[in-house]
């Protein structure tokens, strides 16, 4: 099973990852509204918590109890750490930030895993991609815009998680030959659930009522559904093809902080947002080089400029 699912299919990978990319975006708009009552260390202990009961729930499904045997758990431990990381970096800066500007800052993260594609997984990736990588970059300082007055330290904790959301998806293509998906989704929630047990000190914890009950519910279900979908899509395909189809969410972030909090992004954020769009397209541009990719690029850039720009 493991052997058949780290073979490169991209089709299938890419059905997967954006049903990881929704489940993610949901988790991110129930991490939103939670966030505005209840504190950091709560919302992650009670998401990992319902994750970690809904994968246990689903053990059969993937393969029983032994689907998590594993002889790699350093590199498990490692990931644990990442994705504590990247938890609490990122919903630090979505409970203080705009959802589409920390929605942004955190898709940088596919432009990270292109970098770091070719030092870590021996996988080829051009001047072409470099170049992109580069100007991605520079479309974060468009955003952080450097000498405006709006650097904080919510943004430098996205893009700390960014970094440590990279490294687990580089992590995840690494493993993909020995480790079954269910093992890589499970055991990864076990480090912010412990880490953030330890901060439910006086203070920290608030009885939730039945809507704050129903979201935690959902952001934990969400959870499992972006694990399962990101994992199952980079252990079939190289990061550098899948990872720009992961701005398909920051379209959703946009309309959904417009909808519901009534956030509009400044010019300063569309055109950052533009430049980290364009360069991962140019990337899944230069990995396909295919008819399909010249459609996606066609409609995706067309829709996340429309979408954004409406914002405004």
């Amino acid at each position: 099973m493991v052997q058949e699912i780290g073979q490169d299919a991209p089709g299938k990978a890419i059905a997967y990852l954006l049903v990881g990319v929704a489940g993610g975006l949901g988790l991110s708009l129930c991490a939103k509204g939670l966030l505005a009552q209840y504190s950091l260390s709560q919302f992650v202990f009670l998401r990992s918590l319902i994750g970690l009961a809904i994968f246990l729930l689903l053990v059969r499904q993937f393969g029983g109890v032994q689907s998590l045997l594993t002889r790699r758990w350093p590199w498990h431990l490692l990931r644990t750490v990442l994705a504590a990381g990247a938890m609490f970096g990122f919903f630090y800066g979505v409970a203080r930030m705009p959802l589409v500007e920390a929605l942004t800052l955190g898709f940088t993260a596919p432009l990270m895993v292109t970098a770091m594609s070719m030092p870590v997984l021996g996988e080829h990736v051009g001047w072409r991609r470099w170049t992109a990588v580069v100007i991605g970059f520079l479309g974060v300082l468009l955003v952080l815009r450097p000498g405006g007055g709006d650097l904080s330290l919510a943004a430098f904790a996205v893009l700390f998680g960014s970094f440590c959301y990279a490294s687990l998806a580089i992590t995840a293509r690494k493993l993909a030959a020995t480790e079954s998906s269910f093992a890589l989704s499970v055991y990864v929630i076990t480090g912010p659930l412990i880490i953030s047990a330890s901060m439910l000190g006086q203070g920290a914890w608030q009885a939730p009522d039945a809507d704050g009950w129903l979201l935690f519910i959902a952001a934990g279900s969400c959870s499992v559904i972006a694990w399962i979908g990101i994992i199952g899509g980079y252990r079939r395909a190289a990061p550098a093809l899948l990872a720009p189809f992961e701005y398909t969410a920051l379209v959703g972030g946009a309309v959904a902080g417009y909808l519901i909090w009534h956030e509009i992004p400044d010019s300063w954020v569309v055109a950052g947002a533009t430049t980290i769009i364009a360069s991962g397209l140019f990337v899944a541009y230069r990995e396909v080089g295919s008819a399909l990719s010249t459609r996606y690029l066609r409609s995706l850039t067309a829709n996340a400029a429309t979408a954004l720009r409406r914002r405004r």
